[in-house]
């Protein structure tokens, strides 16, 4: 069972974790959370950017502005086919 108390408290505890970010614009990522600050602007480390299921690009080191996120999720890499 979660025990959180505010929102920040669960990015708090996923940092240094592979999560999944949806963005307004239907793009979604997955990488290493790095750090977030109270705009949940992310800085994710070995991005990669995921259509359908399958990596289409290696972003690598990445900052996202917190007002393009809809949600920050754990990440299922197995769901997650690698690029070809």
């Amino acid at each position: 069972m979660y025990n959180f108390e505010r929102p920040l408290d669960l990015l708090n505890q996923a940092k240094g974790q592979e999560v999944l970010v949806q963005l307004k614009n239907e793009k979604q990522f997955v990488g290493k959370l790095l750090a977030f600050d109270i705009h949940i602007n992310i800085v994710l480390e070995g991005t990669k950017e995921v259509v359908n299921g399958e990596v289409k690009k290696n972003l690598g080191l990445t900052f996202v502005r917190g007002d393009t996120i809809i949600f920050i999720s754990p990440s299922s890499l197995g769901e997650v086919k690698s690029e070809k």
